[in-house]
């Protein structure tokens, strides 16, 4: 996996589409300018030096052991699969965002089939981000190490606030924050 930043959409789709060095496919968009990509080693390191000559600001090689949200890991959806239809969802009561297209979960969803889906399919999380603001959330938590998240957010609105959790001291001080 590789991030490549600087570049837009459309951009890194045509790059992927035009390494022919093994398989690659978007697998992240995290926030306009910031894509990764995923797929077999030699692709992805084809498709960064492609980026470079496209103008990317930046590649970044990514210290992942797999392929993941592409079609490579499949076999993995497919089991996650068998053993979701195990399970007996309750209806939402909360709105929730899914990951691959952004959107709010409808209540006629099959949520094994989506759950599953997300193994194999880029995460949206810009597109999240965009439904979340246009819903009028004006907060956001990041929950665990790191502020990662919280730069995508940033990067998507100035007019947030942005909250961290990263171990139980920041927990107890959010909980007071919000009282």
């Amino acid at each position: 996996m590789s991030a490549i930043l600087g570049l837009d959409e459309q951009i890194v789709n045509e790059i992927c589409e035009n390494v022919n060095s093994g398989f690659i496919a978007p697998a992240n968009y995290n926030c306009i300018g910031q894509i990764v990509v995923s797929g077999e080693k030699q692709a992805v390191a084809d498709a960064m030096k492609m980026a470079k000559e496209k103008g990317a600001k930046k590649t970044v090689e990514l210290k992942t052991s797999g392929p993941f949200h592409t079609k490579m890991l499949q076999e993995a959806s497919n089991e996650l699969k068998k053993e979701l239809d195990k399970i007996q969802f309750n209806e939402l009561k909360s709105k929730v965002i899914k990951n691959i297209d952004g959107k709010e979960y409808s209540k006629t969803e099959n949520y094994s089939d989506v759950l599953a889906l997300h193994i194999i399919s880029p995460v949206r999380l810009v597109d999240g981000i965009t439904t979340m603001l246009n819903m009028g959330i004006d907060t956001f938590i990041e929950v665990g190490p790191g502020k990662i998240l919280s730069g995508f957010v940033k990067r998507s609105s100035k007019d947030v606030n942005i909250l961290n959790i990263n171990n139980v001291e920041t927990f107890e001080k959010l909980i007071e924050e919000l009282k």
